[in-house]
């Protein structure tokens, strides 16, 4: 899709050239690697992609973005249509005339930025004399930052200046964004991520003439790098998404994915997968997993060594996963009661099937919070026996504090994603940018650098696999959880939301209730998980992990990584539990299984119901199933 089909045509040029920073920016490493290859590779400098070719793929990456830029740079004001040179003097000139752009950067900011980067320049240029070189104090004076870690950065003055001025300046506009005057919370935060978006992409780091390490890599290859960049690039312009792994080395259902199990229910929107048992008894309330539908279900099976699911077997759980289809026109009017009604259809089908009373449920993000609508469901209708306990891994049901997520909801925004779902479903790599430029600089152009600009092989990291292989979305289902939930606030207010004809009040949920934050979550943060202690009725566990939204849940204990903090109930708040807490070094998943356990601890010996594919438990096929291989 290219950027004006995005906008209908109703974006100015202004808007438009500050939008398509990320489009730019490519165009311009376009047209160094042509510099440079045109001595090497005269062919492959020509065959460099075209203009149409670049806007689609920074539209399939960045389309997301482009309203935030629009924003905070509206009207005359403009970035420079041609981003500097690899001058110092002209980048020092581009940065004065960034901040100048900037509503909250006042005439008073721009002229004491100027005067800090001329003190800089003048102590830079004073480290190249031969006094200089010997100044005790000289680590002092450099700003560090990963991305100018290598010694290449400061070992002569013109790329010392560039990326010391870069990190000034950066320093200087963000710190002003937080000073700016008649800002509303929601609209600081919006400005800040957007202004940060706009300094990762503008690094010099992403500059072919401005990176040393770059022109030392292109000169020792005779620009073999960027030939090999160019093929990549040009890989993922027809894919439409930045590639993270070498993806060759995985395949699902043989080393990802690959615990055994049979596919025994099917619907249109789910198959429920029955792991094989791996040991002679079982707990007899079985455990049934709804992972995230904005994702593969496989982050809970990505191998052996860390796969939660093979691990629940090897403690004696019987676990059962529901594996969601990706969205396609055929899926474009589901909604929220759709999802609701497929989390009961999976309680009852494991009830049946394995002739149990109850179930141990777990929701995993998006998915938890629809569970916990679920459960208000089942306890409206008196039916929450059905259910033994709830687990929810990094999931929010109240979205006051949700974080960066939340500043994607504006009407802007939404109108964007109407526009993109006009085949009734949203596109999962319009998703997957989004999640990106949480972390631009570690998932987008640390990736640019390192594998379009430098030609480093890609490492086969099964998580980054995972990462890649989206999954499209309901676009009804997606408007609406956008604006109820994220933009709204609706779940956590009695009766104000409705599923399957049943009104949804939390505070009805009397399930036992494990919940599960990430300390380093950016995604789902600590202190809006922590929110739904405030909203079940229940006993309730909370337990705070180390690291973030994924590696924070999937840690298993033999990795011995990270931590967890354990405490009473009670606590008002996540500082107020922080403060009472004990840490326990390593995963917090023995502590899951031991409160499980402690709830229903009979046992049954496997046999019959307990193993898929039986008589008495037919399969429809083999795990992973056929929905995980949907594209």
């Amino acid at each position: 899709m290219a950027t004006d089909d995005i906008h209908d045509g109703k974006t100015d040029q202004t808007g438009q050239d500050v939008a398509d920073i990320f489009t730019e920016m490519l165009r311009i490493q376009g047209e160094a690697a042509r510099q440079m290859m045109a001595g090497f590779s005269p062919e492959a400098a020509d065959s460099w992609p075209d203009k149409a070719a670049i806007d689609d793929f920074g539209a399939a990456m960045l389309a997301a973005q482009q309203n935030w830029f629009d924003m905070i740079m509206p009207g005359e004001n403009k970035l420079p249509s041609a981003l500097p040179d690899a001058h110092p003097s002209a980048w020092f000139d581009a940065m004065h005339k960034l901040a100048a752009t900037m509503p909250a950067f006042d005439l008073e900011a721009q002229q004491s930025m100027w005067r800090d980067g001329l003190e800089l320049w003048n102590n830079i240029l004073g480290h190249y004399t031969e006094q200089g070189r010997s100044d005790a104090n000289l680590e002092a004076l450099w700003r560090n930052d990963r991305r100018f870690a290598d010694p290449a950065w400061r070992a002569e003055p013109a790329f010392a200046l560039i990326h010391q001025t870069y990190l000034l300046m950066a320093d200087r506009i963000s710190a002003a964004i937080e000073r700016a005057e008649g800002l509303d919370e929601f609209e600081r935060e919006q400005m800040s991520f957007a202004t940060k978006a706009m300094l990762d992409a503008m690094s010099p780091a992403n500059f072919p003439l401005m990176n040393p390490v770059v022109l030392e890599r292109t000169i020792a290859t005779q620009g073999e790098n960027l030939v090999k960049g160019l093929e990549r690039l040009t890989h993922d312009l027809e894919a439409g998404q930045l590639t993270h792994t070498d993806k060759s080395t995985f395949k699902i259902g043989e080393n990802i994915a690959a615990t055994p199990g049979k596919v025994i229910y099917e619907t249109e929107l789910f198959q429920l997968i029955h792991y094989t048992p791996t040991t002679e008894k079982v707990l007899e309330t079985p455990l049934l997993i709804f992972p995230p539908w904005i994702n593969r279900f496989y982050i809970l099976d990505l191998n052996p060594k860390k796969s939660f699911v093979r691990w629940a077997l090897e403690q004696g759980l019987s676990v059962l996963l529901v594996s969601w289809r990706s969205a396609d026109a055929s899926l474009a009017d589901i909604t929220m009661d759709d999802y609701v009604r497929a989390q009961i259809e999976a309680i009852e089908v494991t009830r049946e099937r394995l002739k149990v009373n109850d179930v141990h449920t777990v929701g995993y993000c998006v998915a938890g919070t629809t569970l916990a609508a679920t459960l208000a469901v089942l306890a409206r209708r008196g039916e929450a026996d059905k259910v033994a306990s709830v687990t929810f891994l990094t999931a929010q049901v109240d979205f006051e504090r949700a974080g960066a997520l939340k500043l994607f909801v504006d009407e802007e925004n939404l109108d964007f994603i109407r526009q993109a779902s006009t085949k009734g479903y949203f596109d999962g790599r319009y998703m997957a940018a989004t999640f990106n430029l949480l972390r631009g600089t570690d998932l987008i152009w640390n990736y640019v650098v390192n594998y379009y600009l430098l030609a480093e092989d890609y490492p086969a990291f099964d998580l980054l696999y995972w990462n890649g292989d989206v999954t499209n979305l309901p676009a009804k289902w997606h408007e609406a959880y956008l604006t109820n939930l994220y933009r709204d606030n609706l779940l956590v207010v009695p009766d104000a939301l409705s599923a399957d004809g049943t009104p949804i009040d939390l505070t009805r949920i009397t399930t036992p209730a494990y919940v599960q934050a990430g300390r380093e979550d950016h995604i789902a943060p600590p202190e809006s998980v922590f929110e739904i202690t405030r909203h079940l009725a229940g006993p309730l566990r909370f337990v705070l992990a180390g690291s973030g939204h994924i590696a924070g849940v999937v840690n298993p204990p033999a990795a011995g990584k990270y931590q967890h903090w354990t405490g009473p109930e009670g606590a008002e708040s996540l500082d107020q539990f922080v403060a009472s807490a004990s840490e326990t070094k390593g995963s917090w998943w023995p502590d899951w299984f031991a409160w499980i356990e402690q709830l229903r601890p009979a046992e049954v010996k496997v046999k019959g119901a307990r193993k898929p594919g039986g008589k008495t438990n037919p399969a429809i096929e083999n795990a992973p199933g056929r929905y995980v291989r949907q594209r």
